[in-house]
């Protein structure tokens, strides 16, 4: 009959607890054993087991093959190393001897294993401690560009209110400017005013004097009107005498015809 060392489960469920067991291979895992060989608790913290190491070596010397899960439980308490002892056929001293061995290296083993736990937690808390570090400096930097953002806002504020200030004043000064140029020239035609009317007064003047000499020339046209008219009369007695003396001419040269018939 092929036997095997396994782990059969007991106990409630999420409350799992094993019993080390030597049965049939051919049985389920929670089937009948044949014998019990110990137990393990995976709850606990240290997972506690206890083995009856001189039946599991019997039991293997029969031939019976550790299931993985109780091939792991033999390592962890030297079993299996003594198995490997007895396999080579030494002694019980130098087997006793070389356990004595292993356990000085396993608590060597063991206690690397533990500073290696501890400096892997410790490297963990200062990842955890810098990375907390790095967020609350960027968080610092965050709010101190908030702040230097607003105060340069602000600033920018009172520098268009300080810009539009003096936009307002230079074009106060503009406005006042542009009132003087106006007045100026008020002034100015205000002086000029007086010339202007000299200037009038001596038109007037000028207009008067012509006013007084227009009847010599009214004269002298009338003078020239009667010059034309009188010329004008004579061309036209001139025309009329001409043409009598050619009526007259005319009448003589008939006559003259008559009396030579």
């Amino acid at each position: 009959m092929a036997t095997k060392i396994r782990l059969k489960r007991i106990g409630r469920r999420n409350r799992p607890f094993y019993r080390v067991v030597v049965m049939d291979s051919r049985n389920r895992r929670d089937g009948a054993a044949i014998e019990e060989l110990g137990w393990f608790n995976p709850i606990e913290a240290d997972k506690s087991y206890k083995l009856d190491e001189d039946r599991i070596l019997h039991w293997l010397k029969e031939g019976a093959q550790p299931a993985e899960a109780a091939h792991g439980l033999m390592k962890r308490s030297g079993l299996a190393h003594r198995w490997h002892l007895t396999q080579q056929g030494l002694d019980e001293k130098t087997i006793e001897k070389e356990m004595k061995k292993w356990a000085l290296t396993r608590e060597e083993t063991l206690k690397n294993r533990a500073e290696k736990a501890t400096k892997k937690s410790e490297k963990a808390e200062e990842k955890l401690k810098a990375e907390g570090e790095a967020a609350t400096a960027a968080e610092a930097a965050a709010e101190e560009a908030v702040e230097e953002a607003t105060v340069a806002e602000k600033d920018g504020a009172v520098e268009e209110a300080a810009g539009e200030e003096v936009s307002v004043e230079e074009s106060t000064e503009e406005v006042a400017v542009e009132s003087t140029d106006e007045e100026a020239p008020a002034e100015e035609t205000a002086d000029e005013a007086p010339v202007e009317e000299e200037k009038v007064e001596e038109e007037a003047v000028e207009e008067a004097a012509s006013a007084e000499e227009t009847p010599e020339e009214e004269e002298t046209v009338d003078d020239a009107v009667e010059e034309v008219a009188v010329e004008e009369t004579t061309e036209e007695a001139e025309k009329e005498d001409a043409l009598e003396e050619e009526k007259t001419e005319k009448d003589a040269a008939k006559n003259d015809g008559k009396d030579e018939k």
